[in-house]
């Protein structure tokens, strides 16, 4: 059984990764309407990598014997000035959930609960990993923010696609 303070946070946090999933949306239909089709498939999977995210938790919560509190969500914002803006966005939310991941892995740590603090470890590695990635993207549509097709030939070229993570957590559904 979870510690409540970590059940209670952990809740927090799947509705801040069911948040990301549709900015991540909003953000890929931002490059779709600017017939930027490699930006867009890359935010398009982001949003499915928030939502799995979303469902490693609900599963956890539902092993652990907790029922899953599923909050409501603020609207994504969708206006953006150019097309540097949305990846700023992305990396500071990324920064934001790597703040949240370890300050859930404290809780964890402090309730002395041993297995929600393993269940961390795996997106503590994950956010290391969305990290560079984001910071890298956007140094790049930084420097060719006026050459669309420069950034598309980047993402197309860099932007490979991981397998399947045998060691990440069980998605809720799957």
């Amino acid at each position: 059984m979870a510690a409540p303070a970590f059940v209670e946070r952990l809740n927090e946090q799947i509705g801040h990764e069911f948040a990301a999933h549709q900015q991540y949306v909003a953000i890929a239909t931002y490059y779709d309407a600017l017939t930027m089709p490699q930006m867009a498939a890359l935010f398009y999977q982001q949003a499915r990598e928030e939502r799995d995210h979303a469902m490693m938790m609900v599963q956890y919560l539902l092993d652990a014997d907790h029922v899953p509190v599923i909050p409501a969500l603020p609207a994504p914002r969708v206006d953006f000035a150019d097309v540097v803006e949305p990846v700023a966005a992305a990396l500071e939310q990324e920064r934001r959930v790597t703040a949240q991941i370890n300050d859930l892995t404290r809780i964890a740590r402090e309730n002395h609960d041993y297995a929600s603090d393993q269940f961390m470890q795996w997106f503590i590695k994950e956010q290391v990993e969305e990290l560079s990635k984001m910071s890298d993207l956007l140094a790049v549509v930084t420097r060719s923010k006026a050459d669309y097709e420069r950034i598309e030939d980047w993402v197309a070229r860099e932007d490979k696609a991981a397998g399947d993570d045998p060691t990440a957590p069980p998605i809720a559904g799957a």
